[in-house]
């Protein structure tokens, strides 16, 4: 993890992109937003071996790789392991088991979008500034 890089926000919803667009450049974080629609071309950014991303905000229902898909197959590569990149699960809905698997897969964060904008701000605040503060494995290289 490296807290200048980038945050990766994989989200298939254009208007919830559109607002997260808006809460992040409110939020004035100096981190490049790195938006994706689609987890195949997040997974390919992510395996760019130069960049080094503060940590991954992923929708679960995604068309082509779901939210589940994509982080197993973060987890289980060797090369972005190393990375240290959380990974949480921001989405619209849930269930019991989604969030059981998804704890099972060593997600660091499981958070329901809430219905407003400002609510939704004071979420991503809050893990941001979670992250800021939490050290890392890979700060010790």
């Amino acid at each position: 993890m490296t807290k200048d890089g980038p945050i990766i926000v994989i989200e298939d919803d254009a208007d919830d992109q559109a607002m997260l667009v808006d809460i992040f450049s409110n939020l004035g974080y100096k981190n490049e937003i790195v938006y994706f629609s689609d987890g195949n071309k997040a997974l390919e950014y992510l395996n760019q071996t130069d960049i080094h991303p503060f940590l991954i905000l992923s929708d679960v229902n995604m068309p082509k790789v779901n939210g589940f898909e994509l982080r197993s197959k973060i987890f289980t590569n060797e090369q972005l392991q190393t990375k240290c990149i959380p990974y949480l699960f921001f989405t619209t809905a849930t269930t019991k088991k989604a969030v059981v698997d998804a704890y099972a897969m060593s997600v660091q964060g499981f958070f329901i979008k809430p219905n407003t904008m400002a609510e939704v701000e004071g979420v991503i605040k809050k893990i941001v500034e979670y992250w800021k503060e939490c050290i890392a494995p890979s700060q010790y290289d």
